[in-house]
């Protein structure tokens, strides 16, 4: 009875899988990109606002993830998905080995929005009520 790969190459293809468990972020990115297809390190850096050799650090490495900007890794995963990549910023988030924040403040208004939407009229009316109350209470402490 063997417990390692039947191949000793089987562990390379790793990265390979749709959603593998335990990517680093260098791993992750790697993947990604191939999903883009043509996209280069340097396409990714420059659409995102980061530097290149920071980028490329983390892809080699090379330089530690665990305090990368949160905004760094949403506008990484922004690029990603509109170059066609599956990925949600969960994911690398947890690939940086950062917490995972909570929804982004245009997710909230979003949430808040289609809230509103689907109240009726006099819903909506006392939806507007309770903010107002709420908004005054905040100035007020100030």
């Amino acid at each position: 009875m063997t417990t390692g790969p039947s191949n000793p190459g089987d562990h390379v293809r790793a990265a390979e899988d749709p959603a593998p468990s335990g990517e680093d972020l260098a791993a992750l990115l790697t993947r990604l990109l191939e999903e883009t297809g043509d996209h280069t390190q340097k396409e990714l850096a420059t659409a995102a606002g980061i530097r290149y050799p920071t980028l490329n650090a983390w892809m080699n490495r090379t330089r530690g993830t665990s305090r990368i900007n949160p905004d760094d890794l949403r506008a990484l995963t922004n690029i990603l998905r509109g170059w066609g990549a599956d990925v949600v910023p969960r994911q690398l988030f947890e690939a940086a080995g950062r917490p995972v924040p909570g929804p982004t403040d245009e997710e909230r208004e979003q949430r808040l929005l289609d809230i509103y939407r689907q109240l009726p009229t006099k819903g909506q009316r006392a939806l507007i009520q309770s903010a107002e109350a709420m908004l005054a209470g905040a100035r007020a402490s100030q």
